[in-house]
């Protein structure tokens, strides 16, 4: 176990994971008036946590928070991958923003929908988000296979 293997890419990529597993528990949707409904919560001017709110997603998103400690764990004791290191960890960083813009942008949960508005949870969600994608990239384009120009044998 070689600990100095770490990079900047992977301390970015699990500070997102943290961010990401942190930003399930936070308040995700503020109802606005006392029509607005979410899975047990109401309102008005209440906030409805992620882990309340999201039903299957909310494992989704927990499940995608710890892979970047497994990216870690894979570079720490140099185990050997038929693919960059990384690339996984960025293909699930990439699934779980999909799901967090679908869930705060395209289709809120919860009725009325003109009453329910993403809080700041969901921001954090989304930086820890982007944060696992920014570091796994890094990490991928590091140990990614070098390429040779066209003509060079």
């Amino acid at each position: 176990m070689d600990v100095k293997q770490l990079d900047r890419g992977e301390m970015i990529a699990a500070l997102g994971g943290v961010l990401l597993a942190i930003s399930v528990f936070l308040a995700w949707y503020s109802l606005g008036n006392s029509n607005a409904v979410l899975n047990g919560c109401r309102g008005p001017n209440t906030s409805c946590s992620g882990w309340h709110s999201l039903t299957i997603l909310r494992f989704l998103l927990l499940v995608a928070a710890i892979a970047p400690a497994i990216l870690a764990y894979i570079i720490v004791r140099g185990h050997a991958l038929s693919w960059p290191r990384g690339e996984l960890t960025a293909v699930t960083a990439l699934v779980a923003l999909t799901f967090i813009l679908f869930r705060g942008v395209i289709d809120k949960p919860g009725t009325p929908s003109g009453e329910i508005s993403v809080d700041f949870g969901w921001w954090v969600a989304l930086l820890g988000g982007l944060l696992i994608l920014a570091g796994s990239i890094w990490r991928a384009r590091e140990s990614g296979a070098r390429r040779k120009p066209p003509g060079v044998l």
